[in-house]
């Protein structure tokens, strides 16, 4: 068995191994990959825009000039199949920074060697071009490891030794005087061309105003004319205006009946279908439901009658079940009693006093603990004697007197014991 694994669009995901030693590996970004158990190996990889800060410190131009310079560089790991191929042979299993060291390093040794054959500035003047060159040297390289270079900007350029503010300083010199110089000449031109403009203002002013004189006479004649006419127009065109309207309100008013009487017969047909509709609505909601429910309950009630009388006669089927099971227990349990009691006599009937030799000797250890149990709670027993031969014979007449004892208690003669009248039976 395996597993499903998925990739966003922002992540390489690497399968490899498989059945038989197979060395076919798998690259997939934005989507998904089966991986075997214990034979496939998955590893994932970054695709996401890394952002580098190359700085080169204290080097030299073509001049010998020594510069600062950091430039910015976007890049990230190509997506197509061989380079995404190359650049997990040689980034797999790496993080994130180990890869940018190895791309910083790329770039700022490019970065130096291209300082090295520019001037001060080519550097400075033209940052853009500088940037693109560093890009087009380094691509290649990068390129080969599956990496590739979005943008490359140059940040900041600056010196220690003030190269750049003293050529600020003659490049400044040099405009200020340019400036003052254009300034000049262009008020002089400024003032030649204002006379000269103010005469044609003058003269075109003039020939305008007459010129205006005689429109605006031309014009009050033409108004005068005009409104005469506009006004006869005017007459006419309201006359005409009222009569069409008289014309169209009496059109409107006709259609408007028209209209009524369409609506009249459309809402009587509206309400001969809205009666049809609660018919049928009533039907579908009360009747219809009360029926259904009516239905359902007679339902319920039968199928509650069943139950109870499928209950009860499983009730008294368990009953009889019970009362056979412990009769039949009671019987089995009787007739082995029966059966051991009847074993029991006729082993007793058989061995006569052997049977009942045993069972003495079975109650001996019972009735031995029952004689001792008081002395458990005893510590020590001291035997006192004015004679040390008067313990001896005390003991000796305890002997004696438990086969008596135990005749007393049990019937059973312990005296034709060997053993026990052996005992009685030494002298001390």
């Amino acid at each position: 068995m395996g597993n499903c694994h998925t990739v966003g669009p922002n992540e390489a995901l690497v399968v490899s191994g498989g059945c038989c030693g197979s060395d076919y590996k798998q690259y997939v970004f934005g989507g998904w990959a089966w991986a075997w158990w214990c034979i496939s190996d998955t590893q994932r990889l970054s695709l996401e825009v890394m952002t580098i800060l190359c700085r080169c410190e204290n080097i030299e131009t073509s001049e010998g000039v020594p510069l600062f310079v950091t430039g910015v560089a976007q890049v990230k790991i190509m997506t197509e199949k061989e380079l995404l191929a190359v650049a997990c042979e040689q980034f797999l299993g790496k993080n994130v920074q180990d890869i940018k060291n190895v791309v910083l390093q790329t770039l700022e040794g490019h970065l130096r060697s291209i300082l090295g054959t520019l001037t001060v500035e080519q550097i400075y003047q033209d940052r853009d071009q500088f940037a693109k060159l560093v890009r087009e040297v380094a691509a290649p390289d990068v390129g080969r490891m599956g990496i590739e270079i979005l943008s490359f900007t140059i940040k900041d350029v600056y010196d220690k030794v003030d190269y750049l503010s003293s050529l600020g300083k003659t490049q400044t010199a040099v405009v200020q005087r340019d400036a003052d110089i254009g300034v000049a000449e262009a008020e002089r031109d400024a003032g030649i061309r204002e006379a000269e403009c103010k005469k044609e203002m003058l003269d075109v002013k003039f020939m305008a105003d007459t010129k205006i004189a005689d429109s605006k006479r031309a014009f009050e004649l033409q108004k005068s004319a005009f409104s005469e006419e506009v006004n006869i127009k005017t007459a006419e065109a309201q006359l005409a205006y009222e009569l069409q309207g008289a014309r169209e309100q009496q059109k409107i008013r006709q259609e408007e009946i028209e209209i009524e009487v369409v609506q009249r017969k459309k809402q009587i047909d509206v309400e001969a279908q809205e009666i049809l509709r609660t018919d049928k609505e009533l039907i579908a909601t009360v009747r219809r439901p009360a029926e259904a429910e009516a239905h359902r309950i007679q339902q319920i009630a039968e199928g509650e009658k069943v139950k109870q009388v499928l209950l009860a006669q499983a009730e008294a089927e368990k009953i009889r079940k019970i009362g056979e099971a412990e009769a039949a227990v009671i019987e089995a349990m009787g007739k082995a009693e029966a059966e051991r009691m009847k074993l029991k006599a006729e082993a007793y009937q058989k061995y006569g006093d052997a049977a009942k030799m045993a069972l003495v000797l079975e109650a001996l250890p019972q009735i031995a603990a029952k004689i001792a149990a008081p002395l458990t709670k005893v510590d020590e027993i001291v035997v006192l004697s004015g004679d040390n031969s008067k313990v001896t014979s005390e003991v000796n007449r305890l002997l004696a007197e438990l086969p008596a004892s135990v005749h007393a208690l049990t019937g059973v003669d312990l005296s034709k014991i060997p053993l026990i009248k052996k005992a009685t039976g030494v002298q001390v």
